[in-house]
């Protein structure tokens, strides 16, 4: 019995593994051998020297404020040195937030800027996997990043599930 069984599971892997067609695709390793690439890169760069420089115009600000209170903290009233250090503590709070809106910022610009390559990239993938026949294509992080409509079982769940399926979910 456990012999057919075996068989059995051998035979429908068999089928299955006939029918799909997977590949891979290093999308990273393209983008960085595009030509625009280098163009893209300059654009980050001079970018982040223009948050950079936002920075540290917040920086010196900060540290001339600290110097000053440090150097006529004696001379101040209790009111006035209470004024001087939220005075500090709101400028170091701008810093750190300015320290991680600058990253995400560059993040945001970085993805907008790669986009147009990873599309075209794209449309590259859809005309070789239509023209070879791929049923699924991962990236060099093991994500999908095409999978045939033939093989998604989306709606055929949402079925079964007693899900209602609307006209444009069911086209897509």
């Amino acid at each position: 019995m456990k012999k057919q069984l075996l068989i059995v599971a051998f035979l429908f892997t068999a089928i299955v593994s006939a029918q799909s067609k997977v590949g891979t695709i290093n999308t990273d390793y393209i983008v960085s051998k595009m030509p625009e690439f280098k163009e893209v890169q300059k654009k980050l760069e001079t970018y982040g020297k223009t948050l950079d420089h936002s920075f540290k115009e917040k920086l010196d600000e900060y540290q001339a404020k600290v110097k000053d209170y440090s150097e006529k903290e004696a001379t101040y009233t209790d009111a006035l040195k209470q004024l001087k250090q939220k005075d500090i503590l709101k400028l170091e709070e701008d810093l750190q937030k300015l320290r991680t809106n600058s990253s995400k910022l560059l993040q945001v610009r970085q993805d907008e800027l790669l986009r147009p390559l990873y599309n075209k990239i794209g449309a590259e993938v859809e005309k070789i996997v239509k023209a070879e026949g791929f049923t699924h294509v991962f990236n060099e992080n093991n994500a999908l990043i095409y999978i045939d409509p033939d093989f998604d079982i989306t709606i055929k769940v949402m079925k079964n599930l007693g899900i209602s399926v609307e006209e444009e979910t069911a086209q897509n």
